[in-house]
């Protein structure tokens, strides 16, 4: 250090004060992310102005940003709730939100950097209380699981309403019934199965009766008409309409006209 000239010593300061004050200026905002601007001189958090974005930037070094993830984000929340009768509902949800870039600056003022334990993870489990506690659990291990997704998504959107965050949507994975409840529930469904199935057949076997009844008595109304219809003229037209066309017939046979009162032809052979 004697050696070198006596401007070099200060010039040395110089640079390495000002690498400290670039390092602690410049600001690196990756993809997906946004800053909020803390102004230690000038009021405080910046939140008239939008959130910085990706890149480079350089501050005063003496203010600071703040950086979120402003990309969708996950959230497993697994909850214990009461169903309308007062019985334990195992839940298992996934949350899908992100914090609303536009108001980013107002989030980190009144909420904080933990808002997902502040205001997010609340309104979920408040609303999932709330959704579940009007079911019972029969209707929710039917059919009612995605009723209840759509009504907690809708009741945590309006309680995070004016919480500077945005929840894009709830899936519900999973209902889980204490298990003597669920049971229960599987035996009534089975027994209700099984009465739907024994009074299908039951109405079946009564179609099927009616129908055979109709057809009997349709039957027995066609026998009506013909034997109404057949006069002793008409049964004597008709075999004499049939001994003509025997006499037409190539086969040889023998036909004898009868003598009574009818007449009727009497067939003794053909070959």
């Amino acid at each position: 250090m004697d050696k070198l000239p006596k401007i070099a010593l200060p010039i040395v300061i110089v640079a390495i004060i000002a690498i400290i004050i670039i390092s602690k200026s410049a600001v690196n905002i990756s993809s997906g992310q946004a800053g909020v601007l803390f102004e230690r001189f000038g009021g405080g958090v910046v939140t008239d102005e939008p959130a910085m974005g990706e890149g480079f930037h350089i501050v005063a070094p003496w203010n600071d940003v703040f950086v979120y993830e402003v990309r969708q984000q996950s959230l497993e929340e697994r909850m214990k709730v009461l169903s309308s009768n007062g019985l334990d509902i195992s839940l298992d949800a996934t949350v899908w939100f992100q914090p609303k870039v536009g108001t980013l600056g107002l989030l980190h003022k009144e909420i904080g950097d933990n808002y997902v334990q502040r205001v997010l993870q609340p309104a979920v489990r408040s609303a999932a209380r709330n959704v579940v506690g009007r079911y019972t659990p029969e209707q929710l291990y039917a059919s009612k699981r995605e009723a209840i997704q759509k009504e907690i998504f809708e009741e945590t959107s309006l309680e995070l309403e004016d919480q500077y965050v945005k929840v894009e949507r709830i899936l519900v994975r999973d209902v889980s019934l204490p298990s003597t409840i669920k049971e229960a529930i599987e035996r009534k469904l089975r027994q209700e199965q099984e009465a739907l199935e024994y009074e299908f057949r039951l109405t079946k076997a009564v179609q099927e009766a009616e129908r055979q009844r109709i057809d009997a008595e349709g039957k027995a109304r066609a026998n009506e008409i013909l034997n109404a219809s057949l006069t002793k003229n008409i049964l004597k037209e008709k075999g004499i309409q049939a001994t003509v066309e025997l006499s037409k017939s190539n086969n040889s046979k023998v036909i004898v006209i009868g003598s009574g009162d009818e007449g009727m032809p009497i067939i003794l052979g053909n070959n």
